[in-house]
């Protein structure tokens, strides 16, 4: 009885493992789309439209990484 208790303590840390690394691809995977698709937005407009928000283009992989990464980890 007592291997079978053990066992099934290991079996629920293991399990516990595997959903904490699950949801941590999820947050990741979820991350690069936004920062795909904030790239693909702001690549799409023109240079006029990008100087009338006071972007550069030259800016966009930065504020893409900012959307993404820095604004999320909070």
């Amino acid at each position: 009885m007592a291997a079978t208790t053990e066992f099934t303590a290991t079996h629920a840390s293991h399990t516990d493992s595997l959903d904490s690394w699950i949801g941590a691809l999820r947050t990741r995977i979820a991350r690069y789309r936004l920062y795909r698709q904030t790239v693909n937005e702001l690549g799409a407009l023109s240079g006029r439209e990008l100087a009338d928000l006071g972007l550069h283009r030259s800016m966009i992989k930065r504020i893409a990484i900012q959307a993404a990464y820095e604004a999320t980890a909070r």
